[in-house]
């Protein structure tokens, strides 16, 4: 009887251990993602379409960015986040690119200097007037040439003031110090092949690429060296990308031989296998990560897809647990990430995410099921804030800067005075119109503008008169 009682309670316990084990406890195991009603949505706006793996949107708490469909050129539409509903076919692009734009990315320390990357060669720095566009923008701030080829990679330096990388099809990666102009470090022997992707780490002291040539490098950015390589993460031809997660741990998604799309996780300290490699499915669109450090939450967006799947990366094997999937019908063409300060903490938003569709852009939100209104701590630990912790010309001399931290807990209030992006004009080869004056430059751009538009109506009408006078 006793050995009987005692083989019950065994059994009982290896069931409990199971069920354990089966449910992993976890904050984020209920997040959900519901997409906006279609009056918060961005409508009748004509998404790009050129076959480029890019997100194609850009997004920070004023603005919305899209690459667009231009003729005779390239352009992108810059919108205030509050200008939901139909966009009128008229209203003003960004459009000073003469090749299709690849890639557009906000600078994450001051809301309204956005870069764009294009088939021109160019890279290009605009200002947009914070109550947006008014006409199209066709004069860059700064405007930065050194590719051979199309350039369709664009990350800014996440703590170093007017730092941005850029990477071409001519297989050169470039950081540029923004302000003077200047390429400062030019990596062109590195990459034998395509740049698939190019990310930084969280201080920007590394960073990451993967290529066409199935390797995955980790490097040294101001010295320009390889500091770690793995060959053949995922062992399929099609692109692979790969982003800088927890602890510099890695974090890929790629193909496998058999063409079904894999996410793997690394430790840098011992490159020889992964930590983990899952199969997802057998889709062939390539998978976009968008990596949360504040929540350990990882968002994989296929392009061409109709879903997010999103995972949570942690110290416990397998280390990437899936959550759950956002899905719905329509494929998506791009996808733009809010930064966390943008983010809504009062109704427990953890991400934002801004789904192109070919005619319209979507707002999809992310929530932690929580019954209280308060605010929730655990879900908002402090964020990176819009204040950069060192100086461009700084940062290439050596010094590293961490991200500077703010707080959500009263929500992020935008500082009443922006970080001014200052132009040394002097040391530009295009003017800029906004060099003396940050503030100004969507003024001085309107009335350049209104000028041209007087200057040709006097011509016109000059040219009436002497028809009238020959007439007579």
């Amino acid at each position: 009887m006793n050995s009987f009682a005692y083989c019950g309670r065994s059994s009982s316990q290896s069931n409990f251990t199971m069920s354990r084990k089966v449910v992993r406890s976890s904050k984020f195991r209920h997040v959900f993602g519901q997409a906006l009603k279609t009056d918060q949505c961005y409508d009748d706006i004509r998404i790009s379409q050129m076959t480029w793996d890019s997100n194609f949107c850009s997004v920070n708490p004023k603005f919305v960015a899209m690459i667009v469909d231009a003729s005779g050129g390239g352009a992108f539409m810059v919108l205030p986040m509050s200008k939901t509903g139909r966009i009128d076919m008229s209203y003003p692009t960004v459009c000073g690119h003469t090749g299709p734009v690849l890639d557009i990315e906000f600078c994450p320390h001051n809301d309204n200097i956005i870069a764009s990357g294009s088939e021109d060669c160019s890279v290009m720095i605009w200002e947009i007037p914070d109550a947006g566009l008014t006409s199209p923008l066709t004069e860059p701030v700064v405007k930065l040439e050194g590719h051979s080829k199309r350039v369709g990679i664009l990350s800014w330096h996440p703590t170093a003031h007017n730092v941005l990388l850029s990477a071409g099809c001519d297989n050169v990666l470039i950081l540029w110090n923004v302000a003077r102009g200047q390429a400062v470090v030019r990596l062109d022997t590195v990459h034998p092949d395509l740049i698939y992707s190019a990310c930084w780490n969280r201080d920007g002291s590394q960073i990451l690429t993967s290529c066409k040539d199935k390797t995955m490098r980790v490097l040294d950015p101001r010295e320009g060296t390889v500091l770690i390589e793995k060959e053949k993460p995922h062992d399929g031809s099609r692109p692979t990308r790969a982003v800088f997660v927890s602890d510099g741990k890695i974090l890929s998604t790629g193909f496998s031989r058999m063409s079904e799309r894999q996410v793997a996780l690394w430790d840098p300290e011992n490159f020889a296998e992964p930590l983990t490699l899952q199969e997802l499915d057998t889709s062939s669109g390539v998978l976009l990560p968008f990596f949360d450090p504040d929540t350990g939450i990882v968002y994989l967006c296929g392009k061409g897809d109709s879903s997010i799947r999103y995972f949570e990366v942690t110290d416990e094997a397998p280390y990437v647990h899936y959550l759950s999937m956002y899905g719905s019908k329509e494929s998506q063409k791009g996808m733009g990430y809010m930064p966390k300060r943008g983010l809504d903490v009062h109704k427990c938003e953890i991400a934002r995410f801004y789904k192109l569709h070919e005619r319209k852009c979507e707002p999809i939100v992310m929530t932690v099921p929580r019954k209280s209104d308060l605010f929730q701590d655990d879900l908002y630990p402090d964020t990176v804030g819009p204040e950069p912790s060192v100086e461009a010309d700084e940062w290439f001399e050596g010094k590293d800067g961490r991200p500077v931290l703010i707080s959500l807990k009263d929500g992020f209030v935008a500082p009443t005075k922006a970080k001014e992006f200052k132009v040394h004009k002097s040391l530009l080869k295009t003017s800029s119109a906004s060099a003396g004056n940050p503030q100004d430059g969507g003024e001085v751009q309107s009335l350049r503008k209104e000028v041209k538009d007087l200057r040709a109506a006097v011509e016109e009408l000059t040219k009436r008169m002497k028809e009238l006078e020959s007439k007579q």
